[in-house]
């Protein structure tokens, strides 16, 4: 509320939860750290929930399986051309198992956040691979290398089983092929994970190192997000150039041919998906240090208790002298039991307020709808998120009302944080 008695800017008293930055994405698995007060969403095809968690394929998963099933297809044809239109049966099949063995890599994550009593909100197969997304970050280094480590370890196993299935079947037959393909491709997955530079698994793991040498969480997170900035730039200049030379075991093609403008585009995109992923976990990392700045006490509004019969007019005049900006409705014996809406009393025009009684523009008071003052960072944002509303009753420990809280104020304070982010 203004010196007026009347409520600053309704629109901003009207929403659920603060906003949240993009997350990056881990490229062929990893986990990942939501950012606070985001609340859970879907994020495609409920597939089950192993270990209690929901696993999700993303839509652009289908277009990576049909592009998948098309190249590897085109493989086949060379290497056994008497499946004939089979093969697409059979590269189908590979891409189900492939990303079936991103699955176990994600859930490597997944079992060692648990064992670490790390809260797991989904994991989510999608373009270029697989996310696993941990609700807190890991208290020490030594659990963040863990947790980073077990993804490109199981990879690292899966392509040691297939490798040893190729020693039991025929080589040249479908079973043999498979086996090959999918030993390799857990290799590239293993191996391209292990690369020290967030996003990705090896960034993690590089970002613990460094706390652990340093003592600061924040000081690896800098560290690991410049290593990938400098790998995405490797990737996309790197890339071309190792495929047009021939260092990865291809023919050399023609400079400019449709092979090396294929490889420039996915080197294109895989530099895009580090670059972004290491930029977002550095902002990601600057905002909560930040965090503990948002308090519960320091957000909240001052109050004037008032009983539901009380005139809207009266109650702001009350409110103005006191130099309150919120009310709360309180019974005979002073309990609070409702809260007087922002954006209700804004509705109500200047020359009715003495006759609207404050308990009609009231919201009853709810389980979940009381604060402790002493919440902050990311405890107050999930507190919020698991019960949204506009308006808050911010107590004291002894039950005494300290003021109301608004989601508005919140949400600016968390933009504020956002904007006072380093580059």
């Amino acid at each position: 509320m203004d010196d007026s008695g009347k409520p600053q800017d309704p629109e901003e008293s009207v929403r659920p939860q603060p906003p949240e930055p993009p997350e990056p994405s881990q490229g062929a698995g990893g986990p990942k750290v939501p950012p606070p007060g985001k609340k859970p969403g879907g994020g495609g095809i409920l597939m089950g929930r192993p270990f209690g968690v929901p696993v999700y394929v993303a839509p652009s998963w289908f277009l990576v399986a049909a592009l998948i099933t098309w190249v590897f297809g085109g493989q086949l044809e060379r290497v056994l051309p008497e499946l004939g239109a089979a093969r697409y049966l059979v590269s189908l099949f590979f891409a189900v198992a492939f990303y079936a063995s991103v699955l176990v890599h994600e859930l490597a994550h997944t079992v060692a956040a648990l064992r670490f009593k790390l809260p797991v909100r989904r994991i989510q197969l999608q373009f270029f691979g697989g996310v696993s997304e941990i609700e807190k970050e890991t208290e020490t280094p030594g659990r963040e290398f863990v947790l980073a480590f077990v993804g490109p370890l199981l990879s690292l196993v899966l392509a040691g089983v297939f490798y040893a299935g190729m020693h039991i079947v025929e080589p040249g037959t479908v079973p043999g092929v498979l086996l090959a393909g999918l030993m390799i491709s857990n290799l590239i997955v293993a191996i391209f994970n292990l690369l020290p530079g967030l996003p990705l698994d090896g960034g993690r793991m590089l970002r613990a190192v460094v706390w652990k040498i340093t003592g600061n969480a924040m000081r690896g997170t800098v560290a690991a997000a410049w290593v990938g900035r400098a790998l995405a730039v490797t990737v996309l200049i790197g890339l071309p150039l190792l495929t047009h030379t021939g260092a990865l075991g291809n023919d050399r093609p023609e400079l400019g041919g449709a092979d090396s403008l294929t490889d420039a585009l996915l080197a294109a995109i895989l530099a895009a998906i580090i670059w972004t992923g290491a930029g977002n976990s550095l902002r990601m990392a600057r905002l909560r240090e930040r965090l503990p700045d948002l308090t519960a006490r320091t957000l909240t509004r001052r109050a004037v208790p008032v009983e539901t019969a009380t005139p809207l007019s009266e109650a702001l005049r009350r409110a103005n002298d006191a130099g309150a900006r919120a009310l709360v409705v309180v019974d005979p014996q002073g309990a609070p039991t409702a809260l007087v809406r922002e954006a209700a009393i804004v509705g109500v025009p200047d020359h009715r307020r003495p006759w609207v009684p404050v308990g009609t523009l009231a919201q009853d008071l709810k389980d979940g709808m009381r604060v402790s003052a002493e919440l902050a960072g990311e405890d107050l944002l999930d507190y919020l998120r698991a019960t949204p509303a506009t308006e808050y009753l911010v107590v004291e420990e002894t039950g005494e009302i300290y003021g109301v809280l608004s989601t508005a104020d919140v949400e600016r304070a968390f933009v504020s944080a956002m904007a006072r982010k380093a580059a």
